[in-house]
């Protein structure tokens, strides 16, 4: 924790590079590393052990509103997807999907 941030934060893109990390080794055996540093949904740069996709773990009141409405964001365009003919998805699993990212984002507007 640093001294004039003491709050846990969001990462901007939603750890999408522990994701793509993820994908990677389960895929090719490759393990890229993560970022030192992290852009947060409350516009700081902090580092990124300081940010967390837990909800609530998250401290910092501006990234929990951030991460709320990527999260819905993400279960609109499910939603639209599903809705979409011949998508190639089956659409139980886009509506899934999107069930989940309201779940979070409903955890994330839910202050601990």
């Amino acid at each position: 924790m640093s001294e004039d941030d003491p709050h846990v934060h969001v990462d901007a893109k939603l750890h999408a590079h522990a994701s793509a990390r993820i994908v990677l080794a389960d895929t090719f055996g490759l393990v890229a590393e993560l970022p030192t540093v992290a852009d947060t949904g409350c516009g700081r740069r902090v580092p990124y052990a300081m940010t967390s996709s837990r909800p609530a773990s998250v401290t910092c009141l501006a990234c929990r509103q951030f991460a709320a409405e990527e999260h819905g964001r993400a279960a609109d365009q499910a939603l639209r997807l599903a809705r979409m003919p011949g998508i190639g998805v089956p659409v139980e699993q886009l509506t899934q999907a999107a069930a989940h990212h309201r779940e979070q984002a409903a955890r994330y507007l839910d202050l601990p």
